[in-house]
């Protein structure tokens, strides 16, 4: 039976979620369809470029992206602060960025007097909509949309371009966002469509990569990814809580182990990250490869994972053994 979003998507419980959705009737998000030899590797671009504006009008950030031949994933923070000290103006100026406003809405924005019913109406428009741009639903709603749409007309055709609705994981601590990005970000090597971080094209990797290689190509019109803030104390963090150039070694030694072809070329020394966090290589390397898999829709210790279930009146969770494998403690 499916799960009722809400109960899979508590930004009180945790702000981080893993989303992914997928195409039906063999379409393409980017690369080469091999019958009809016709190319769709711009698709991608729609993808990342549509993310990083929704990101800049919703209160939500994005941790890490991959878009494959057929499907994509996301990896996603609810900025509920951010959500919360909007304005009133701030409120209806980012939702017309989006939808047609209202007229009682485009009064306000003009400054002109509203009478009490109107402000009512107002008060109302803005609590929904304001709730809304902290929404993971709505985001998506807006993203898929707007892409079918665009692939519908590229392909002179109607109809249903998403198999159903995207799918998501509750990502409850540290170590599940950090084992579901790396997941996220090796999914070309893992594909065997890369050969390496930095040609694993429509990946957040690859951009953070290009970012600190080149810092003054970044597209400063665009909200940036999430940053790495592992100098922060836990009560400043903001962002993601670790070292960048921890991840980077850590998904550089992981993109080795994940190639079937290249099993000799794992560095000795155990990256920095998966000492500190006391997971086994070989724990890490299974999350690495079968992270979806490994659990539905949740992930983190388990203890955490059965009381978020148990939440919503669920009795099963899955994933047990993986959990209880990267937290070891």
């Amino acid at each position: 039976m499916t799960t009722a979003r809400r109960q899979l998507i508590d930004a009180e419980s945790t702000p981080f979620y893993h989303v992914i959705n997928r195409c039906v009737r063999r379409a393409f998000l980017c690369g080469e369809d091999a019958l009809s030899g016709r190319s769709y590797q711009h698709r991608g671009g729609w993808i990342v470029d549509r993310i990083r504006q929704l990101s800049s009008i919703f209160c939500i950030d994005v941790c890490a992206y991959a878009v494959m031949s057929n499907h994509y994933h996301l990896v996603l923070k609810i900025d509920l602060a951010a959500q919360q000290a909007l304005s009133p103006f701030e409120v209806i100026e980012r939702w017309t960025e989006l939808f047609s406003g209202n007229p009682v809405a485009a009064k306000f924005l003009k400054g002109d007097s509203l009478s009490e019913g109107e402000r009512i109406q107002l008060d109302t428009l803005i609590s929904d909509w304001q709730e809304r741009l902290g929404s993971i639903s709505w985001f998506m709603r807006c993203l898929n949309e707007d892409i079918a749409r665009k692939a519908n007309r590229e392909d002179g055709c109607k109809g249903v371009f998403w198999e159903g609705r995207f799918k998501s994981q509750a990502l409850l601590d540290e170590q599940a966002l950090l084992a579901c990005m790396m997941y996220v970000d090796l999914n070309p090597i893992r594909a065997g469509i890369a050969d390496s971080l930095q040609t694993s094209d429509y990946t957040s990797i690859q951009e953070r990569i290009e970012e600190v290689a080149e810092p003054a190509t970044a597209n400063i019109s665009l909200k940036p990814l999430l940053q790495f803030d592992g100098a922060a104390t836990a009560a400043e963090q903001s962002g993601i809580p670790f070292h960048f150039a921890d991840y980077l070694e850590l998904i550089d030694w992981t993109g080795r182990a994940v190639r079937e072809d290249k099993h000799g070329f794992i560095a000795c020394s155990r990256p920095k990250l998966l000492l500190e966090l006391g997971i086994s290589d070989d724990a890490w390397i299974t999350s690495a490869k079968e992270f979806r898999r490994q659990y539905s829709g949740m992930s983190g210790r388990w203890d955490a994972m059965c009381a978020m279930k148990a939440k919503y009146g669920g009795k099963w969770c899955r994933g047990k053994q993986q959990s209880q494998a990267i937290h070891p403690h």
